[in-house]
């Protein structure tokens, strides 16, 4: 079934999927194709992949909002109601805009702007990118500027991660270790260990004999000062979270027709079912199809003389070695993917899946990319008369 019915009636698609199995090229696909139905369409790389810069006619993506020229979907000879922006995550940025929001006040945005641990805090913790991430998106999608928002995760191990993201930064900022700091300082501006109860004390001392007073310092500063966007923050989190859970939100898998890559796409599918969420469909790309038609040697020697094609050091017996080659491989990818076909059979609604033929060529610009965004919009029976038609050629 075509995705067609998911870009009309959601405002968030996520694209989630292992590395290296075109998650970046369907994310952007979807947005063009979007962008062809006439919607206000944004592409959010969190993973910015020079591909899908160069697939798009532009020389690099950045944090700012990049409208696709509508001159290059005219010489590609591309009828675009719509507009196709895409944007690149900016952790760092971002977070410096949720502390501008919160700040109690302009000197305590300053104090914490300049710590020198809030620069390791907004741009290395674990978990800080893929919280950015949801936090970017929740932002952008609030604003309304936009019809469909599609988001290119990082790959699955990473992708995994920003569901449970707002819970896991605010618990690692607001743990009992990080509120013993905010105890000690607060008070007179300066650590006194004095006021805490013997044994953090002694837990704090220990610290500090490996990284020095000064860097104790630095953080309990900085503690004290984040604390107080902790209301705001955590309401924030809350939002972002639930975000996710609504019910404008899809869900797409990527995957190929590799084993590995379909285990951990289901994998995926499975934690979305323990989160009370549930994935709205599959893409499998550089799936190999089944000839059409198998001819004899004879018919391939026939057709190369009658198109004047020189096959030099190859032959009509090395053509059709190569279709048998083609044969087995699509034979042991329909194996491979019969595995999704059992993982919901008997369901009510299955997940939508669509099959990307494996190409000769790479996705490298307008043209090729919109050949994956018809695959991903039209119906099976388009497909099929495509075909046939390709095969009477």
């Amino acid at each position: 079934m075509p995705l067609s019915s998911l870009i009309d009636s959601r405002r968030v698609i996520l694209c989630v999927g292992s590395g290296g199995v075109g998650k970046t090229t369907t994310s952007a696909a979807l947005g063009l194709a979007a962008a062809r139905a006439g919607k206000r369409a944004l592409c959010l790389t969190i993973d910015p992949a020079r591909r899908l810069a160069q697939s798009l006619g532009l020389e690099e993506l950045k944090a700012d909002a990049q409208v696709v020229d509508p001159t290059l979907f005219r010489k590609a000879g591309l009828e675009v109601g719509g507009t196709l922006t895409v944007m690149m995550l900016n952790t760092k940025r971002t977070f410096d805009e949720i502390v501008e929001r919160y700040a109690s006040t302009p000197e305590a945005r300053e104090r914490i702007l300049h710590n020198k641990l809030y620069h390791y805090v907004s741009t290395a913790l674990a978990g800080t990118q893929e919280y950015m991430a949801m936090e970017k998106l929740h932002e952008v999608k609030s604003k309304g500027a936009f019809d469909l928002i599609v988001l290119d995760t990082p790959p699955t191990a990473n992708a995994l991660d920003f569901l449970d993201a707002p819970v896991r930064l605010i618990d690692a900022l607001d743990s009992p270790a990080m509120r013993w700091f905010v105890q000690a300082f607060r008070s007179s501006g300066k650590l006194s260990l004095s006021l805490l109860a013997k044994s953090a004390a002694l837990a704090i001392r220990g610290v500090g004999r490996f990284t020095g007073g000064r860097f104790l310092q630095d953080v309990a500063e900085f503690l004290t000062e984040i604390n107080d966007l902790f209301g705001g923050f955590r309401e924030r989190a809350r939002e972002v979270q639930a975000s996710l859970r609504a019910p404008d939100v899809a869900y797409v898998l990527v995957t190929s027709p590799s084993p590995m890559a379909i285990s951990e796409a289901l994998y995926f599918s499975d934690r979305l079912v323990d989160l009370g969420l549930k994935s709205d469909a599959f893409v499998v790309n550089r799936v190999h199809m089944p000839p059409l038609f198998r001819p004899t040697t004879p018919e391939v020697a026939e057709a190369v003389s009658r198109k004047g094609l020189r096959l030099d050091r190859a032959s009509p017996e090395t053509l059709m070695q190569a279709l048998a080659d083609e044969a087995r491989q699509a034979e042991l990818d329909a194996r491979h993917l019969h595995v999704l076909d059992e993982a919901f059979a008997g369901m009510d609604r299955r997940p939508l899946r669509v099959d990307v033929k494996a190409f000769t060529d790479d996705v490298h610009d307008i043209p090729s990319l919109d050949r994956v965004a018809r695959i991903l919009v039209r119906p099976r029976t388009e497909d099929a008369s495509a075909s046939a038609q390709a095969a009477a050629l």
